[in-house]
């Protein structure tokens, strides 16, 4: 990004004069002013803070301007202020303003699971020829997504967008804001049916993302999935549907399932076997739904197999660690619903190991009245002859403890901390692991399983 302080005036309707500042120049947007780069536009939000009490220290740390809301009193007069009536929706304004602009192809990304895996499979592809900006980390939402567009470089040529959601209407606003040119569904799950109360209301909402998708525009979809191929019926756009069965554009035809990563072959391109650096094979839909758009957009066979294999994926999501006694560490710390939790558990049960595979598991948040019955159902994938012994965090992880016990996994085996007691379950890891053991992790991120991570890990 790059833009004087009165073209971004004009794309916001800033409310005051500011001729003397107009040729100020911004390279970046942030509301962090913590965490800002030199020629950073500070955006103050509204939150459990006010974001208008950090200004001053934004432009101590680099920024050389900030909106302002004007029915906050201006008590600076020496810094660059934009005057608006709502710091969030002009940051969304200036987002769609500069998406414009630079006009590159849009490629958004949702789904319960795998958005974020896609994402950087889909950038990955598409890197091969085309200058490409992605979602940095989770800036999945409201606030997120115009910080992607606006961290833009001036050359970019195509952007994948991750859109994440927690209630009705959001994905309908994030997908007007960038009007796709392909919309990515990766799946639907039981993800946040803490507010949309059924996996059916879940799929209404996910499709939400159609609603800004252009005309001449292509949705990518799961078409494994019932509740989506009941939703496109009435769709004007094009649908390309990924997937294991033989009824998807799209689909895997052989799948090796090794150590440290995955090879298949698809049926577009027979003779080609792809790799991804990745264990579990809930991974090749990602996969494949990234090869779709590749598709779409022409990349080659050869381009995406190369751009699979050196896939750079976003920190914590089922990555291999080293421990420091030696133990492999399957992290996947970031998030956590049923789905994915089953699809992990199946692949380090199938791990082959020396020692013992042991996992940890945290709550999953946002289950709503059904988190009892979900917890308990992860019992499906724990074998006792597959996996040693099993540490639980969380209130809502008794449950899978009590439906262990029931089925007869050996009590001593398993261990049950509150998400308080961190340090404890650090300390009995570390007692009880060795070099030949794997171990998973896997919680929704509010359980913070990264500090387990931390303290486990080697340097």
């Amino acid at each position: 990004m790059k833009m004087k302080l009165a073209e971004i005036a004009k794309a916001i309707n800033a409310q005051n004069d500011i001729e003397q500042w107009k040729d100020v120049e911004v390279t970046s947007v942030s509301f962090d002013s913590r965490h800002l780069d030199q020629g950073s536009l500070f955006v103050p939000l509204q939150g459990a803070q006010d974001g208008h009490q950090y200004v001053p220290s934004a432009f101590t740390n680099g920024a050389v301007a900030s909106l302002w809301a004007s029915d906050h009193e201006i008590t600076d007069q020496t810094h660059p202020l934009l005057v608006v009536s709502d710091p969030l929706a002009a940051l969304q304004q200036l987002g769609k303003y500069y998406l414009h602009k630079i006009n590159p192809i849009v490629v958004a990304v949702t789904g319960s699971n795998g958005k974020t895996t896609t994402k950087d499979m889909i950038a990955s592809i598409l890197s091969t020829q085309f200058n490409v900006a992605k979602t940095y980390a989770n800036f999945n939402n409201e606030i997120g997504v115009p910080v992607t567009l606006l961290n833009m470089e001036s050359n970019t040529e195509a952007v994948v967008v991750e859109m994440g959601m927690d209630r009705f209407g959001q994905l309908d606003f994030l997908s007007k804001l960038v009007n796709p040119d392909i919309a990515v569904i990766t799946m639907i799950g039981e993800a946040h049916i803490e507010f949309f109360g059924t996996r059916d209301k879940i799929a209404d909402a996910k499709m939400e993302i159609t609603h800004g998708l252009k005309e001449d525009g292509t949705l990518v979809f799961n078409g494994d999935e019932p509740l989506l191929e009941e939703r496109v019926k009435d769709l004007a756009q094009r649908q390309m549907r990924f997937g294991r069965q033989l009824s998807n554009n799209l689909y895997a035809t052989s799948v090796h399932d090794e150590p440290r990563q995955l090879s298949f072959t698809v049926n577009e391109w027979p003779d080609e076997e792809f790799t991804i650096p990745m264990v579990g094979e809930y991974n090749i839909n990602n996969a494949l739904a990234a090869m779709e758009v590749g598709k779409i957009l022409h990349i080659t066979p050869a381009h995406m197999k190369q751009a699979l294999a050196n896939v750079e994926l976003t920190e914590n999501r089922a990555e291999w660690v080293k421990g420091k006694n030696g133990e492999q560490i399957l992290s996947d710390v970031y998030n956590s619903n049923p789905t994915a939790a089953k699809e992990v558990l199946k692949t380090i049960a199938e791990t082959p190991v020396a020692g013992r595979r042991i996992a940890v598991l945290g709550d999953m948040l946002e289950l709503g009245d059904a988190a009892a019955k979900l917890h308990a159902s992860l019992a499906e994938e724990i074998d006792h002859q597959k996996i040693a012994s099993v540490y639980l965090v969380g209130e809502q992880m008794k449950n899978l403890k009590d439906k262990l016990i029931q089925e007869g996994y050996p009590a001593e085996d398993i261990h049950h901390y509150a998400a308080s007691d961190l340090q404890q379950l650090i300390a009995d890891l570390t007692a009880t692991l060795t070099g030949e053991d794997i171990v998973l992790l896997k919680a929704s991120h509010g359980i913070h399983l990264e500090e387990v991570l931390t303290a486990l890990k080697a340097e």
